[in-house]
C-alpha cells in the first residue's frame, strides 16, 4: 500500500479536515500568527496548510511543528503570491507580456521559483491566466492581456518555469492555474461582479489559456470568486469537474480562493457552512482557503448524509499526492536549506533589469526625439519620478520597496555628467496644487522634461477596478501646465506613463513628444528606463492590450466578429460612435522601436492546404532607420466563410528579429493547419474546407498588414 494510502486509512475525520484547511500566517516578534488558529493545530493535525508565511527560518519551525510535534507527522504545504518575483521584482504579468517573449516569462518565473524556494516556500498562486479586454478591471495587470493564444503561451512558460522539470527538487514549486475561469469579463469591468458570457466565448476566449496549464502538467488550480451565468465558479460541477477533471484529465488539486467557500453564502446558493462546504466538495474544490467551511461544515455534512467519506478522502488523496509529488515526505526542509549567494542575486536583478527594459512600450516618438543626445540639464517632473516603492506594482510578495530603483536614481546613475532637477508638482492622488508652479519652473532651466505620471500601485490589482481612467488626482492640471510652459519653450517633453492598464488620456498622447509606458515594471524600473531614455537599448515592447481612444470604446479588442453593418462614414446606419473612430487609439501590437523597419515580400506555402499540412508564412523586413533595433511581425489569420461568423482577426504566431541600420532578414513562421479549426455551432473542432486569409505585419491594424490567403482542403 503506497505511503498516502496508508495515510488516509490512519487519519480521524479531523485529521482529513486538516488537510483540506489552508489558513493565512505571519511572523510577529512573538511568534508565529495564524489567522483564526494556533500552533496547536498544527500540532494536532488539524490543519495543513499555510499562506503568506515567509523565511526559511520561520517556514522550518512550522514544518518541525507538523512533521515532528503531530500524529501522523504530516508536512505543511506552504504558498505564497508570487505573482511577478518574489524579493527580486520583475515586471508585473501584463507589463512582462508585452516582450512577446516565452523564454523570458520561462526564466523569470523560474528565478522568481529558485528565489521563493529558497525562503522555504513550496507553492505559488500563479500564474494568472484571466483574458480581459476591459482596462477597468484592475486585476488585468496580474494576467496576459486580451488575446487567448497568447495567454496559452505564456500559461505554458509561466508554469513550466515555475515547477521546473522535477518538482520535489528543492528550487521548484508547484503552480496555481488562476482564476478558473471567465474572471476577466466581470460586469463593468467592477471586481468581484457576476459574469455572464455565452458558451462560445468561454470555450474559445477564456478556457484555452488554461487547457495549455493542464497540458503542461500545472499542480493546482484555483476558482474564480465570481459566478458564470447564475453559477459561482467555486460551486461548478461542469467545469471543475467536468472540463477540468474528466474531459481534460486534471488529477491536480483545486484550492478556493481567499474565503470563497464561505461567500457563496452571498452569492445566494447556500444558506449555511454546511451547504456552502456541501457544495465546493461535491465540485471538486480540495482546499477551503481561509473560509473554514470544511472543517466547520463537512462533519455535519458528512452526518446528514450531504457528502460521503468517499468524496473526503478523494480529496485528501489529492493533497497528500501533492504533498508528495513536492517532496516534502521525503525532506520537509529541503526547500529553504542553503543561503542564495550574492552572486546569485546580483544576477536576478541583472535579468530582472533586462526584462524591464524590454517591457517597455514606446507609444509616441514625435520627430524621434528619444533617445537622449548629450544633455547638460534634465527636468523629472511629476509624483512618480521619485517613488521607489510605486515601482513594485500591487503584487510586491516578499520585496523590500527600499531595494526598488525609481526613475530618478536610474537616470542619475544613467547620466552623471548631467545635472538633473527633480519637482514633484504634485502627489499621486492628492487635491493639492501647490506643488505645480515649482514643477512648471523647472522648464526654464533644462534642457528636455521626463515628466512621470501614472497610477499608484495599489491602483492596479485585486479590488482596484476603475471607471475613470485619466491621471489620477491633480496630475492632469500639473501635466498641462508643464506641457504648455514647454511648449513656449520650445522644448521636448517625454512622458513615462505608470499603470496597471491602458489609461484612456488621448489628450497627453497628443501633447507629449514622446510616451513610454513603463507599467510598473519590479525592482529595476529606474534603470530599465534609463536604459531606453539614454538609447543603450532600444524600446521593443508591444501593447498586449489596446489603448482606447474613450472609456465608452471598452471593450475595444482586436478580435471582435464582423457586423453585418461594417462601419461606413457615408452611411448613418452602420456601426460606428458617432463622436469617435471605432479603433483604439494604439492597436493589439502597437510599439514603435529605435529602427525604422520595412515589411515586405510575404509568402505563404502550401497555398492549399490539408489537416495535416504545416502552413509556413515567409515575410522581408528591413531596417531603414540609422539604430539597431529589434522588430516583432504578428501573424493574423481570418476564415472569410465558416458556418459561424469567425473574428475578423485571430493570433496565431509571432517573431522577432534584430537588424542593424540598412540590413534586411526574414522571419520565418510555423502554422500548424489544425489551429485553423474553430468550434462549430455544436462546439465541437471543426475543420472545413474555404478561403483562409493570411495576415502579417507589426500589430493588430489590419491597414499595416500583409495579406495572403490559403485554401483549406477536406
Amino acid at each position: 500500500m503506497s505511503r498516502v494510502e496508508t495515510l488516509i486509512g490512519q487519519m480521524t475525520l479531523a485529521e482529513k479536515l486538516g488537510q483540506l484547511t489552508m489558513t493565512a500566517s505571519s511572523y510577529a516578534v512573538t511568534g508565529p500568527i495564524i489567522a483564526g488558529d494556533s500552533t496547536e493545530s498544527i500540532k494536532d493535525g488539524t490543519l495543513g496548510n499555510l499562506l503568506n508565511m515567509v523565511g526559511a527560518d520561520h517556514v522550518h519551525e512550522m514544518q518541525r511543528l507538523a512533521v515532528e510535534g503531530s500524529r501522523l507527522g504530516i508536512p505543511l504545504l506552504i504558498g505564497l503570491d508570487i505573482i511577478h518575483g518574489h524579493r527580486t521584482l520583475f515586471p508585473m504579468p501584463l507589463a512582462e507580456a508585452a516582450t512577446f517573449d516565452p523564454g523570458a516569462w520561462e526564466l523569470t518565473a523560474r528565478e522568481a521559483a529558485i528565489e521563493a524556494a529558497a525562503d522555504g516556500l513550496a507553492m505559488t498562486f500563479a500564474p494568472m491566466l484571466d483574458v480581459s479586454r476591459d482596462p477597468r478591471w484592475g486585476r488585468g495587470v496580474e494576467g496576459p492581456g486580451e488575446d487567448p493564444w497568447l495567454a496559452g503561451r505564456m500559461a505554458a512558460a509561466k508554469v513550466r518555469g515555475f515547477q521546473g522539470t522535477d518538482l520535489s527538487a528543492a528550487n521548484s514549486l508547484a503552480a496555481c492555474a488562476k482564476h478558473f475561469c471567465a474572471y476577466g469579463p466581470v460586469t463593468a469591468g467592477r471586481e468581484y461582479a457576476a459574469v455572464d458570457i455565452s458558451e462560445r466565448t468561454l470555450h474559445e476566449i477564456h478556457l484555452p489559456a488554461f487547457a495549455a496549464a493542464i497540458a503542461s502538467d500545472v499542480a493546482t488550480v484555483m476558482p474564480s470568486f465570481t459566478d458564470l451565468a447564475g453559477i459561482p465558479m467555486t460551486a461548478h460541477v461542469g467545469l471543475l469537474r467536468g472540463w477540468l477533471r474528466e474531459k481534460h484529465g486534471f488529477h491536480g488539486v483545486i484550492v478556493s480562493d481567499y474565503n470563497a467557500i464561505g461567500e457563496l453564502i452571498n452569492h445566494g446558493v447556500a444558506t449555511d457552512l454546511v451547504e456552502a462546504a456541501t457544495l465546493a466538495l461535491k465540485a471538486g474544490v480540495d482546499i477551503d482557503m481561509m473560509a473554514d467551511a470544511y472543517r466547520r461544515g463537512l462533519p455535519t455534512a458528512l452526518e446528514r448524509g450531504m457528502v460521503t467519506m468517499v468524496e473526503i478522502d478523494a480529496a485528501v488523496r489529492r493533497v497528500l499526492t501533492l504533498k508528495e509529488r513536492l517532496g516534502l515526505f521525503d525532506d520537509p526542509y529541503r526547500r529553504g536549506s542553503k543561503s542564495e549567494m550574492p552572486a546569485t542575486v546580483a544576477n536576478r536583478r541583472r535579468i530582472a533589469r533586462e526584462v524591464a527594459t524590454r517591457s517597455i512600450v514606446m507609444l509616441k516618438n514625435e520627430l524621434e526625439v528619444l533617445p537622449f543626445g548629450p544633455l547638460r540639464t534634465i527636468a523629472v517632473i511629476g509624483p512618480l519620478a521619485n517613488a521607489p516603492t510605486e515601482m513594485g506594482g500591487p503584487w510586491a510578495a516578499a520585496a523590500n520597496p527600499a531595494e526598488h530603483v525609481g526613475v530618478l536614481a536610474g537616470l542619475c546613475s544613467a547620466l552623471p555628467g548631467s545635472e538633473i532637477l527633480h519637482e514633484a508638482g504634485v502627489d499621486i492622488e492628492s487635491e493639492a496644487t501647490t506643488g505645480i508652479p515649482a514643477a512648471v519652473g523647472l522648464c526654464d532651466r533644462a534642457e528636455v522634461i521626463v515628466l512621470c505620471v501614472g497610477e499608484a500601485a495599489n491602483m492596479s490589482g485585486e479590488a482596484a477596478s476603475r471607471a475613470h481612467l485619466d491621471l489620477p488626482g491633480q496630475q492632469r492640471a500639473c501635466a498641462a501646465a508643464v506641457l504648455e510652459r514647454a511648449k513656449e519653450l520650445g522644448k521636448q517633453v517625454i512622458v513615462v506613463l505608470f499603470s496597471g492598464r491602458p489609461l484612456v488620456i488621448p489628450w497627453l498622447f497628443e501633447k507629449a513628444d514622446a510616451v513610454l509606458a513603463a507599467w510598473f515594471l519590479g525592482s529595476e524600473a529606474g534603470n530599465a528606463i534609463a536604459d531606453v531614455l539614454t538609447g543603450r537599448v532600444s524600446p521593443s515592447g508591444r501593447t498586449p492590450m489596446a489603448w482606447p481612444r474613450a472609456v465608452g470604446q471598452i471593450p475595444v479588442f482586436f478580435g471582435q466578429r464582423p457586423s453585418g453593418r461594417p462601419a461606413n462614414p457615408q452611411d448613418h446606419y452602420t456601426s460606428k460612435y458617432l463622436d469617435v473612430p471605432n479603433e483604439p487609439l494604439f492597436p493589439f501590437g502597437h510599439g514603435l522601436t529605435y529602427g525604422r523597419f520595412v515589411l515586405s515580400n510575404l509568402r505563404v506555402t502550401p497555398d492549399h492546404v490539408l489537416e495535416s499540412d504545416t502552413i509556413e508564412v515567409r515575410i522581408d523586413v528591413t531596417n531603414e532607420g540609422t539604430r539597431a533595433a529589434q522588430e516583432t511581425v504578428f501573424l493574423f489569420t481570418h476564415d472569410k466563410v465558416a458556418n459561424v461568423t469567425r473574428p475578423a482577426l485571430e493570433l496565431k504566431g509571432f517573431g522577432k528579429i534584430a537588424l542593424e541600420p540598412g540590413a534586411s532578414g526574414t522571419v520565418t513562421l510555423q502554422l500548424p493547419a489544425t489551429q485553423l479549426r474553430f468550434l462549430g455551432l455544436d462546439l465541437k473542432s471543426v475543420f472545413e474546407p474555404g478561403e483562409v486569409e493570411i495576415l502579417v505585419g507589426p500589430c493588430a491594424d489590419r491597414a499595416r498588414l500583409l495579406q495572403a490567403s490559403v485554401q483549406l482542403v477536406v
